[in-house]
């Protein structure tokens, strides 16, 4: 996550922040059985700035969750939980959030949207997002 500076005069001094990181999670689930619930809770708690998106409405402890026709853009990271003949008509959707990455979870590899990502310039990683940020990845 990048620094910046805040300049607030209420504060005796420049404090340095992080910005949240925003991460789309495409395959959240009410279902506590569910990796991608599990993958939601676990990003939530640890501060991320979340996007669940199912494919249908709902929530987990009060994490809205969102169908595809809910835009975002601008997303640090897309991490996904469908396997490769769920993620075709999310393809779209997916480039459309502009994300400077895409985590395909284990059985989320998907050669045909790494080659579309990768043409714009979007880093693909393979690996276990929970694995992942308890790891310390970050933009």
């Amino acid at each position: 996550m990048a620094p910046f500076l805040c300049n607030d005069p209420r504060l005796s001094r420049q404090t340095t922040m992080k910005l949240r990181e925003k991460i789309v999670i495409l395959g959240a689930s009410e279902n506590p059985n569910r990796i991608g619930y599990i993958a939601t809770k676990f990003l939530f708690n640890k501060g991320y700035d979340v996007f669940a998106v199912s494919h249908r409405k709902g929530e987990i402890d009060g994490i809205q969750l969102h169908d595809s026709t809910e835009r975002v853009e601008n997303a640090d990271t897309v991490t996904i939980f469908l396997n490769p003949e769920r993620q075709k008509s999310y393809y779209d959707y997916i480039l459309s959030a502009k994300p400077k990455r895409i985590i395909f979870n284990p059985g989320a590899e998907n050669h045909e949207l790494e080659v579309l990502a990768r043409s714009q310039h979007i880093q693909i990683i393979s690996g276990c997002t929970i694995a992942l940020f308890s790891a310390g990845l970050s933009i």
